[in-house]
């Protein structure tokens, strides 16, 4: 089964960042990546008719213009409970932390990323999926 993260940002290099960093899982086709350029579009994207087994985690930024992710995280969660969020934001501070998991966020990071906890994070839910 061919299983994928949604990544839900709205800077355009996110994806060109994501896809350099995880290269060699994509490339070998142990994960996909799909990328959602706002809240609205994720939300489309995850409550798809046919529910989709294959989501496995959930990557939101925080600061959006429109919806923001701290936004979408209810909706999201409501529409697929199955499937894991973890927030992205350039202020980690305990009042963004407290909303993101009081909003039914698995986890909080901060920007820039660490990828080798990112990627721990991952391999943790390919291995759920297994």
């Amino acid at each position: 089964m061919s299983v994928y993260v949604l990544v839900v940002d709205d800077e355009p290099d996110v994806e060109t960042l994501f896809r350099q960093q995880f290269r060699r899982d994509l490339k070998s086709g142990r994960f996909t990546m799909e990328f959602a350029p706002s809240a609205p579009a994720a939300l489309a994207r995850a409550s798809d008719e046919i529910v989709d087994p294959s989501l496995i985690l959930i990557l939101s930024d925080i600061n959006m213009p429109g919806m923001s992710g701290l936004e979408m995280l209810p909706k999201v969660r409501a529409e697929r409970p199955d499937v894991p969020v973890i927030m992205i934001t350039a202020y980690g501070d305990a009042e963004t932390r407290r909303k993101a998991i009081e909003g039914g966020a698995v986890g909080l990071l901060t920007k820039p990323i660490d990828f080798a906890l990112l990627r721990q994070e991952i391999d943790a839910r390919l291995g759920q999926a297994a």
